[in-house]
């Protein structure tokens, strides 16, 4: 089959809705979505009449004399993109996987209604705002790399401490569930990794059949369940000083936790929660793959993912800002890693090796090797997620 402008095209049924700057579009059978501009848009209408290339290309000159408009280019993409059925009358040849059911669909869309409504999602606000508060007004609740060593056992601070953080990735992940089907769409759960961190992703492709405004609910309602959480560690801190000391630890954890992962969300470099957040609000849906462009100018060893990206119109002021934001992404986790990380491992392995090597009982000796051989599995799992990605 060859595409000239005298071709006829059937395209598979699409779904089409505007965006802020440009439109959707949804091949249904695939789930996939692809964001086109209105020029693309009026084409795939005429192709939809069962006009030729030629008649379109024609009438598309006359619409976009600034535009550069050649329709043999367009119809290979979209043949490409798997949105062509037939050519000339002849059945395009393609893989086309199905979209699988499922999904949590088990939820009831009541249920996802009762934690994120108008009232709600003004209450989660309220909250953030409410925990800034308390640890600005309480500097003894702002997390010290030392809250994760509860025990004098580094196997047991290490349990607690992925116990304790995979109950509130379950509970972050619960959230953007609970969100999507609010609005009775789909999601599932996969394994990915940011860095060296391992972690559960939620995935709502489903949520660009939603406005804009909507999208944002589905992105914040992680970070909303996990203020919660925050919220009720914070104030048994403050209510219950001489509580229990293993309690107040887990307490301790879980404000540690929730706080790296919330100054990980804006970390710009990584496509977080808030990252999909400016993509969503800004219209531009390649920000990291533009930006990434943009600063391998000045940083050559910085290549963006993907090099067929395309700069809308009106898009460049923002890249150019993103690209800022990247940078102080990236000294954020530097930060991190020096005011936090590197002293909690340092710390621990200083202990760890210590009753490696001149253990005076030999519990200490085997929580110094089962502590290793935690690293290792956690070194296991990053490189199956990395397999994986």
């Amino acid at each position: 089959m060859e595409l000239t402008l005298q071709s006829q095209i059937i395209l598979y049924p699409l779904s089409i809705q505007k965006d802020k700057k440009n439109y959707i579009v949804e091949e249904p059978v695939s789930g996939d979505f692809f964001e086109m501009p209105k020029i693309c848009i009026d084409a795939i209408e005429r192709i939809n009449k069962g006009q030729t290339l030629d008649d379109i290309q024609i009438e598309l000159r006359e619409k976009y004399p600034n535009e550069k408009v050649d329709m043999i280019e367009f119809g290979e993409q979209l043949i490409e993109l798997g949105l062509v059925q037939e050519l000339d009358g002849e059945q395009v040849t393609q893989k086309k996987e199905v979209q699988a059911s499922g999904g949590f669909t088990w939820i009831p869309s009541s249920v996802g209604r009762i934690f994120f409504n108008e009232i709600t999602n003004k209450i989660y606000l309220v909250l953030l705002l409410i925990n800034v508060t308390l640890m600005a007004w309480n500097p003894e609740l702002f997390p010290r790399y030392q809250d994760i060593f509860l025990f004098d056992s580094m196997m047991l601070n290490i349990i607690a401490y992925m116990l304790i953080s995979l109950a509130l990735i379950t509970i972050h992940e619960f959230g953007h569930i609970l969100a999507i089907r609010s609005y009775d769409l789909p999601a599932k759960l996969s394994i990915g990794n940011r860095l060296i961190f391992v972690v559960i992703q939620t995935d709502i492709t489903s949520a660009w059949k939603l406005a804009p405004k909507q999208r944002n609910i589905l992105y914040f309602a992680g970070m909303s369940f996990e203020q919660t959480c925050l919220l009720i560690a914070l104030s048994l801190q403050v209510i219950l000083p001489e509580a229990n000391v293993i309690i107040l630890g887990i307490l301790g954890i879980v404000v540690f936790d929730i706080f790296i992962k919330t100054m990980y969300q804006c970390a710009f470099y990584m496509k977080t929660d808030v990252y999909y957040f400016v993509e969503n609000i800004t219209g531009c849906y390649n920000l990291m793959e533009n930006g990434k462009q943009f600063l391998s100018r000045w940083i050559p060893f910085l290549r963006s993912d993907s090099s067929d990206t395309e700069v809308f119109d009106g898009e460049k002021r923002i890249v150019r800002m993103y690209s800022i934001f990247y940078i102080a992404g990236i000294l954020l986790t530097l930060s991190l890693i020096i005011f936090y990380f590197l002293p909690q491992a340092y710390y621990a392995y200083s202990q760890v090796f210590s009753n490696l090597l001149w253990s005076t009982t030999p519990s200490a000796f085997w929580d110094a090797i089962a502590f290793l051989g935690q690293t290792v599995l956690l070194l296991g799992l990053f490189l199956y997620s990395k397999s994986k990605a």
